[in-house]
């Protein structure tokens, strides 16, 4: 393989840094006790502009490929994108972000209660707790997320383990 074909088939969305951009709301939620709110809603549109970009990506790719019949091709298109869409709003956003949201509010809750950090200094040790947090969450709740699907939706659409993992 060339080089250029090398670039060509890689997944942009998943081998390269552009798959961090489906974490920033994981960063925004631990920053969420010194940035204003609206810093961490942009963090949410960051991770799901992610999940779009990747969710068509897969679909194009999808749609590219040799089909039987035209009725096939649309099947196709749409479970490698709904699929997609659904491991990677629950793997990517939805999951991460409540798991780093409720570690941060309770991290935050102990240190107030069992410390007399100054409250700058207490902000900023949660926000370094989430933070470090991400990386020893992501495996397991994508683990987690492919398991629920391969047992639902992916039952309904007949396609188990696509394997969207980022």
């Amino acid at each position: 393989m060339t080089p250029v074909e090398e670039i060509i088939k890689k997944d942009i969305f998943r081998e390269t840094p552009l798959r961090y951009l489906g974490y920033a709301n994981e960063v925004g939620e631990a920053f969420r006790s010194l940035v204003k709110p609206v810093v961490v809603k942009f963090s949410y549109v960051v991770a799901f502009g992610y999940v779009a970009a990747d969710s068509i990506d897969k679909g194009l790719q999808e749609y590219i490929k040799t089909h039987s019949t035209s009725t096939e091709k649309t099947k196709k298109v749409a479970i490698a994108a709904v699929d997609t869409v659904l491991w990677q709003t629950f793997a990517s956003v939805l999951i991460p972000g409540f798991t780093i949201n409720r570690f941060c509010f309770f991290s935050n809750l102990l240190l107030q209660k069992s410390t007399k950090l100054p409250t700058n200094m207490r902000k900023w040790t949660v926000t370094c707790l989430g933070l470090a947090t991400i990386p020893f969450i992501v495996h397991p709740i994508d683990s987690f997320v492919e398991e629920a699907m391969d047992k639902t939706a992916r039952k309904i659409y007949n396609e188990p383990t696509i394997s969207n993992k980022e």
